[in-house]
C-alpha cells in the first residue's frame, strides 16, 4: 500500500480514434498511437480506491486502439503521484476501504506491466509509495531533474511497493530506503541505469515523447512480443511478491498499529 506525501492489440489498418477523455482527475490524451494517460488530482495526486481503479481502465484505454504503440504515464501539478490518500483510511470502522485501495493499487500496477504495449513514464517532483509502484512496473522511466522517488510506507502503518522499488536500486539501498524512509534523487536513478535520463521539468514530455516515437517506428507487432518476451523472463513475479507484501498491511491493520501511525502523521501535517 502507498501513502500521501507529508508536504505538500496487434498492428491494424484502422485510423487512429480520438482518446481525449477524462474520468475521476485521470486524464487519456493522444490520438490512439502514443497515449498519454495524466494523474491530475489536487493537491498531491495521491490517489483513492475509485482513482487506483479509473487509472487501471485508462491504460487498458490507451492501449485498446490497434495502432497503439507506446503509452506516456505522466501527471500534473506539483509532483507525480504522492500515492494512497490516507484520508479514505482514516475513521473507518470496517476494512472496505483498506481492501478497495490495496485491489486498486494492485490492479493499477498490474495494468502498467500487463499494458501490451511499453509504457514510459514520465516522473516529476515526488514520486511516492504508490508513485514507486506505478514507476517499477513502466518499461522505462524518464525524469525531471527535480524527481525524488521514496516509500514512506514504514511511517504510515504500512508496507508495500518494495517489489516495484526493487528495480529501480539494489537490494540493500532498497531496504534502506524502506526502514528510514529515505528518498533517492532522478539523478541517484539514473547512475543505476533504472532512470532513462533526467532532463528539465519543461522538457519532460517531449524527452518521453522522444522515446515513445522511437518505439512507434519499429514494428509494432514485434514490439508488442518483446514486451511480452521481457515480462515472461521477469526473475520476480511482480504480482505475487506485490501481494504478499500486501499481507503485512492487512496485518499491521488488524493489529491496530496503522492506526496509530497514520493518526500520527496527520496530526504532524497539522502543526
Amino acid at each position: 500500500m502507498s501513502s500521501i506525501v507529508e508536504q505538500l492489440g496487434d498492428s491494424g489498418t484502422e485510423q487512429p480514434v480520438d482518446l481525449e477523455a477524462s474520468t475521476m482527475g485521470i486524464d487519456i490524451r493522444g490520438d490512439g498511437r502514443i497515449t498519454e494517460v495524466v494523474i491530475d488530482i489536487p493537491p498531491v495526486n495521491a490517489l483513492a480506491s475509485d482513482d487506483w481503479f479509473a487509472l487501471t481502465d485508462a491504460i487498458h484505454t490507451a492501449a485498446a486502439s490497434p495502432t497503439a504503440a507506446a503509452v506516456i504515464l505522466t501527471s500534473e501539478g506539483r509532483g507525480f503521484c504522492a500515492g494512497v490518500d490516507l484520508r479514505e483510511l482514516q475513521h473507518r470502522t470496517d476494512h472496505a476501504a483498506l481492501i478497495g485501495v490495496n485491489r486498486g493499487c494492485f490492479a493499477a500496477f498490474t495494468a502498467v506491466y500487463e499494458c501490451p504495449v511499453p509504457v514510459v513514464a514520465a516522473v516529476h517532483g515526488f514520486c511516492l509509495g504508490g508513485g514507486v509502484g506505478l514507476a517499477g512496473t513502466a518499461d522505462i522511466v524518464v525524469a525531471a531533474d527535480d524527481a525524488t522517488f521514496g516509500l514512506p510506507e514504514v511511517d504510515r502503518g504500512a508496507l508495500g511497493a518494495a517489489t516495484h522499488l526493487s528495480r529501480l536500486v539494489p537490494q540493500q539501498l532498497m531496504r534502506a530506503m524502506v526502514y528510514t524512509c529515505r528518498r533517492i534523487t532522478a539523478q541517484e536513478l539514473r547512475t543505476f541505469g533504472s532512470v532513462l535520463e533526467v532532463v528539465p521539468r519543461d522538457r519532460l514530455l517531449a524527452a518521453a515523447r522522444r522515446v515513445a516515437e522511437e518505439i512507434a517506428a519499429k514494428d509494432p507487432v514485434i514490439i508488442r512480443r518483446a514486451k511480452e518476451s521481457l515480462n515472461g523472463i521477469d526473475p520476480i513475479d511482480l504480482k505475487r511478491s506485490y501481494r504478499y507484501e500486501q499481507g503485512f498491511t492487512y496485518e499491521l491493520n488488524l493489529a491496530g498499529v496503522s492506526d496509530g501511525a497514520r493518526q500520527s502523521f496527520f496530526d504532524r501535517r497539522s502543526h
